[in-house]
This record gives structure tokens, C-alpha cells and sequence, in this order.
């Protein structure tokens, strides 16, 4: 009988990258039946997933409050044989869904503790010292209670792997079929390109909008920035800059025409600032950057420079000296060829290693594990520890 699966986000878009087109499609692609429940205007069907629509609620209080509910009491009508949450606010749900017999998988994105003191929004009370530390108390308890984990990189793997050993690193590496890469260089233009969903200080925006106004101005060089800007009066701020004149803000991109502007960019932009979590993590963007086959300019943090230098892709900078970036765009500029090279030897990378096609093996071998459970043989007379 066809296993049933229901994924649970409250936070995130339906067709999120990760969520909806890497994890719910491998999943349906493995033979499952896969829910999606998730805020959103209408329940359908979508590439083999059911979006499983709750009502959209206004404001972070409300989502928290009123939309985890919603989210917990669809997924229960669900009924599903294993249950799979994206958001650290739906850990009540996951361990009221624990508690009624269910087998539920919290998948981690991020280290939430590191967060909390740099996120403008929260009150100052929520990002002290204390109250950090108790978040990070209470994450790794209810994490001890889920049957499985998922991480996204090795620090969140080493950080929870002593509190559940039913763990999958599970990386956010791009989809071949997503990006194109042209070996032409007419195609090429002078753009160097960020592209996310929000456009922020800790992404480095004021750092690149200051670099590109140092790169001379008869290289042609110009910034492109596709997202939108949080706060928005951060733009308002950014246009007093001397490089705001060689900037192109895009506005947000959907994934075909994120794959299109990239075919076309000089290099991509991962100058994300030492904030603990991005210094801990690794850019997806960088990944996509290298899909596209572009040379790419990454923060000097141990994760980045380590897939930089194995790839042999782009250049490491301090991410907080827009005179370092402006001189790694300059150089990408002067030496067409090695960036060039640099892209090609990216490109390549992702081809053999760093793609979405071999990592999802390790999130339908944590499912296996988690519904296919094998008997584990005892002879009579002796006893051990089961795994």
C-alpha cells in the first residue's frame, strides 16, 4: 500500500525551492503519496504533490499563533503514515502530532538560536544572551522527542546528531535541469548579480552597491540585484551611494527567469556578512551561481573558501571591505579568460557533485529508515543494544 506523507510549513511559500520542488517532488517521484499543507488561496494539484491549502494569516503574531494551529489541524485530517515540518515555530505541532502516535521529522534549516539576536523585528528582551541560550535548551530537547531530523549543513548535523541519531544531511544543492550554461561569450554581459528572495545588510547590499560605484567607470561594470528589500527603507538609504547610479534592482524573479538572468550575468555575488549563521552555513546561491557556470565572488568564510578552492570557481573576500570586492570585480573584469575558466570549473563541480539529483538519496534513505524499518535478528539466549 502506498505510504502517505504530509509536509508542513507555515512559514514558507507553497512552491518554495526546497520544500515543494526538491524534497515533495523526490518524494512523489519515490512512489509516495505527498500532502503539501501550507498557507495559501487554493488547494490543487501540482507535479504529483497535493497542496493541502490553509488560510493565509497576516502579521508574524497571527502566523505563529493562529496559522500553526490551522497548519496542525489540517496535517491531522491528513492521516498520514509520516509527517515532515519545515519551521522551528511548528514544533508544538510536531510534538502534539508525537504524542497522538504519529512518526514526524523536523527539518532544520538553520541554527535558530544564532538568529535571534540580529533579527530587527524581535523584541529586545527575545535576543538576549538568556533567552537565546533557552531556545537552544528547548530546540535540542523537543529534537530528542522526533523520530528523524533533517540538517542542512554539517554544523547543524554535528549540533544535533547527539540528541537524535536518526539525522540526514540533506544539502540544498541545485537542480541540473534548472540552470543553463552557454560557452559564449557574447552572451555574457557586464552584470555582476545577487540573487535572493530578500535584499538586507546581512546579504552585504550596502558592501556591493559601495564596491560597484569604486569599480572605474569605463569598465562598464554595473550591479543587478533581484529580490526586494528588507526593510524597504534600506533602498532609500542605498540610493544616496555613489554606485546606486550603476545599479539595476530586478525586483523578486520567479525560478525561469532567475535561471535567465544568470545565463547572462559576469559573475555571482555571495558576500553574505559575518552574522553567526550565514559564517556557520553555506549560500545556496553560490551553488546556483556555480550551475549557471559563472565565476562567483563568496564571503572568506571556512565553508565558502572550502568550495570555492576545491572548484576552483571565484575568488574569497572579506565581505565587509567594499574595496576588496571592488577589487575582485575588477579582476574578474581584466581577465576574461580566467573567469571564463573559473565559471567552466564551477559549472563542473555541480555536474558531479554538488546537485540536488545525488544529495536526495540521503532524504529517501532517512524515509526508508523511518517507514521500512528492518528486523534486526536476535539468537535466543543473548541480548543487545538495538540501534
Amino acid at each position: 500500500m502506498q505510504k502517505k506523507i504530509c509536509v508542513m510549513t507555515s512559514a514558507h511559500p507553497p512552491f518554495d525551492v526546497r520544500i515543494f520542488h526538491k524534497e515533495c517532488k523526490s518524494l512523489a517521484a519515490a512512489g509516495y503519496d505527498v500532502a503539501l499543507v501550507v498557507p495559501y488561496h487554493e488547494s490543487l494539484v501540482k507535479d504529483g504533490v497535493r497542496i493541502v491549502a490553509t488560510p493565509p494569516r497576516a502579521g508574524r503574531l497571527r502566523r505563529m499563533t493562529r496559522g500553526v494551529f490551522d497548519v496542525l489541524r489540517a496535517a491531522n485530517r491528513e492521516d498520514a503514515d509520516l509527517y515532515h515540518f519545515h519551521d522551528p515555530e511548528l514544533i508544538p505541532a510536531g510534538i502534539v502530532l508525537r504524542l497522538l502516535g504519529r512518526k514526524v521529522i523536523y527539518d532544520i534549516h538553520e541554527n535558530l538560536p544564532e538568529t535571534l539576536s540580529y533579527k530587527p523585528y524581535l523584541p529586545a528582551w527575545l535576543r538576549t544572551p538568556a533567552f537565546v541560550r533557552m531556545v537552544a535548551l528547548l530546540e535540542k530537547m523537543a529534537s530528542r522527542f522526533f523520530s528523524g531530523l533533517i540538517t542542512t549543513t554539517s554544523f547543524l548535523t554535528n549540533r544535533f546528531s547527539p540528541s537524535n541519531r536518526k539525522i540526514a544531511l540533506v544539502r540544498n544543492y541545485p537542480l541540473l535541469d534548472e540552470f543553463t550554461f552557454s560557452d559564449s561569450i557574447e552572451v555574457r554581459n557586464s552584470a555582476f548579480i545577487y540573487v535572493g528572495s530578500r535584499l538586507t545588510e546581512g546579504r552585504g547590499m550596502p558592501q556591493l552597491v559601495e564596491a560597484i560605484g569604486l569599480v572605474p567607470a569605463g569598465a562598464s561594470a554595473r550591479l543587478q540585484l533581484a529580490g526586494t528589500f528588507d526593510p524597504p527603507e534600506l533602498q532609500e538609504r542605498l540610493q544616496a551611494f555613489p554606485g546606486w547610479q550603476r545599479t539595476e534592482v530586478l525586483g523578486y524573479l520567479g525560478r525561469s527567469q532567475v535561471a535567465e538572468v544568470l545565463s547572462r550575468a559576469l559573475a555571482g555575488l555571495a558576500v553574505l556578512q559575518p552574522e553567526p549563521n550565514n559564517v556557520q552555513g553555506l549560500s545556496t546561491k553560490l551553488y546556483e551561481y556555480m550551475a549557471s557556470g559563472l565565476p562567483v565572488i563568496a564571503s572568506d568564510f571556512p565553508s565558502f573558501r572550502a568550495v570555492v578552492e576545491e572548484a576552483r570557481c571565484g575568488l574569497v573576500v572579506d565581505p565587509m571591505d567594499a574595496r576588496a570586492i571592488a577589487e575582485a570585480m575588477i579582476y574578474l573584469l581584466e581577465n576574461p579568460a580566467e573567469a571564463r575558466a573559473m565559471g567552466e570549473r564551477g559549472r563542473s563541480a555541480v555536474l558531479h557533485k554538488f546537485n540536488w539529483n545525488a544529495e536526495q538519496q540521503n532524504l529517501l534513505d532517512l524515509y526508508d529508515e523511518l517507514l521500512f524499518p528492518v528486523a534486526q535478528p536476535v539468537s535466543v539466549g543473548t541480548t543487545r543494544e538495538l540501534p
